[in-house]
């Protein structure tokens, strides 16, 4: 609860709510005290190390009318059996906090495009390991900057709408994007232009992977697409590791003509003998994209927003339309 509310937050939230609070840890401790209290309450709000609802807890829950899932993806907490069994046929709203968590996920995108073109990272080893100043082998070209460059967004959901919208700061950059499901008139609004995977791929100078994990998506960049990648390329990913081809990212970043910086990976953590971890040009973090006091704290006030609007009768910010889970993250 601390990581996501203030003091400030709390106070509203407990002044103006009777709460119920799980105990922390377990899921199954969690569920244990979910189903003692479930049958009166009318709002859940769930979260990160939240146990995926059951069949018995939502027969239980003759007077819930809203999720409010205090994290992205839904789909940790809720199968599609519970969604058509319960949800739907009840009209339980459900929304989740994935625009909050963006503004963070988008930010972390942005700083690696910048450590990651300059070389940052190698800087930083080079004196620390070696106490080598400035090594003239990190010079040998001219650093990739923001400005000037063609950048290739994969999925414009939330993480990749504000990932555009910070990138519009910088001089005479070009924004490409792949994403099947926006629509051309809504790419030009954005200011970008929508392009297939392959032009995308070969024509982009840095690559940010922001899809949802999906059957549709999964391993959706393989070999052939790797291949395309110009000679100092950087990608990104901050979504899912499995919509990289993990045989295939081994094999091209072999190659160290490229750089890749990798939030994610599958799977997920890596194992010590992970193929990638020790490669020059590879920089694995331990998906911490989201974290980070703006969007953690802006959570807790969605949290409580989500709560006063719904039961204001106004409309819920972040709503889900459940119709469309195959798609989910």
């Amino acid at each position: 609860m601390q990581l996501i509310f203030d003091d400030e937050t709390f106070n509203e939230l407990t002044s103006l709510y009777d709460l119920y609070l799980t105990r922390s840890g377990e899921k199954e401790k969690q569920l244990e005290d979910a189903l003692k209290y479930i049958s009166s309450i009318s709002a859940l709000i769930t979260g990160w190390g939240s146990p995926s609802l059951t069949s018995e807890l939502l027969e239980r829950a003759e007077k819930l009318r809203i999720i409010i899932h205090s994290a992205g993806s839904i789909k940790s907490i809720l199968s599609k059996e519970i969604v058509e069994s319960f949800l739907l046929p009840r009209k339980i709203i459900v929304c989740n906090a994935v625009k909050q968590i963006a503004y963070n996920v988008a930010e972390t995108t942005i700083g690696m495009m910048i450590f990651a073109g300059r070389k940052f990272f190698d800087h930083v080893k080079m004196f620390g390991e070696k106490a080598v100043w400035r090594d003239p082998s990190l010079f040998s070209k001219l650093y990739t900057t923001i400005n000037g460059s063609t950048i290739g967004i994969v999925g414009v959901g939330a993480v990749g709408r504000e990932v555009i919208r910070l990138l519009k700061c910088f001089r005479d950059v070009t924004i490409l994007v792949y994403d099947p499901y926006l629509k051309e008139e809504e790419a030009d609004k954005l200011g970008v232009s929508k392009v297939s995977l392959e032009k995308l791929f070969q024509s982009s100078e840095i690559i940010s992977i922001h899809a949802p994990l999906t059957s549709e998506t999964e391993g959706m960049i393989g070999h052939d697409l790797l291949e395309l990648l110009k000679p100092g390329a950087i990608l990104i990913n901050t979504a899912k590791g499995r919509i990289i081809d993990g045989e295939a990212l081994v094999e091209r970043c072999r190659k160290g003509d490229i750089t890749v910086v990798l939030d994610v990976t599958d799977p997920e953590p890596p194992p010590p003998e992970y193929p990638l971890r020790r490669m020059p040009n590879v920089y694995i973090t331990p998906h911490i994209a989201g974290c980070g006091h703006y969007g953690m704290k802006g959570i807790g006030r969605f949290v409580l927003r989500s709560l006063t609007h719904y039961f204001s009768g106004m409309p819920v910010e972040g709503e889900v339309n459940l119709n469309r889970y195959d798609i989910f993250a």
